[in-house]
């Protein structure tokens, strides 16, 4: 079973955190079942940015991005070459390394 190693994120996650991840499934959705409480205002719909994440390892095993994504990523802050939206990049069988952006657009965080 793949890994998400997920690094330091001062709010989210303080320590950093490594899961199991369940291939198929969104890196988001991943982080969210393993209590990684990334934002995710759009409710993994593809419709905003506060899910964006810098893929640091494993980003060339992600399927490459679409024209939606690559629009909404266009307004995320801190943009990179491996940035992704958590909801849209699914996990296959290799590890994943993702920092979480310190700040996203959203002005206020929303509670799930």
């Amino acid at each position: 079973m793949p890994k998400i190693t997920i690094l330091p994120h001062e709010q989210i996650c303080p320590a950093g955190a490594q899961i199991e991840a369940a291939p198929g499934k969104s890196i988001c959705r991943n982080l969210l079942d393993h209590d990684i409480e990334i934002e995710h205002a759009c409710e993994l719909s593809c419709a905003c940015t506060t899910c964006h994440v810098i893929v640091r390892q494993g980003f060339e095993t992600l399927d490459p991005s679409d024209e939606d994504e690559d629009d909404l990523l266009d307004m995320a802050w801190g943009l990179t070459p491996t940035s992704r939206l958590s909801c849209q990049a699914i996990v296959k069988d290799a590890d994943l390394t993702v920092e979480i952006p310190r700040y996203s657009i959203n002005h206020a965080k929303e509670n799930h």
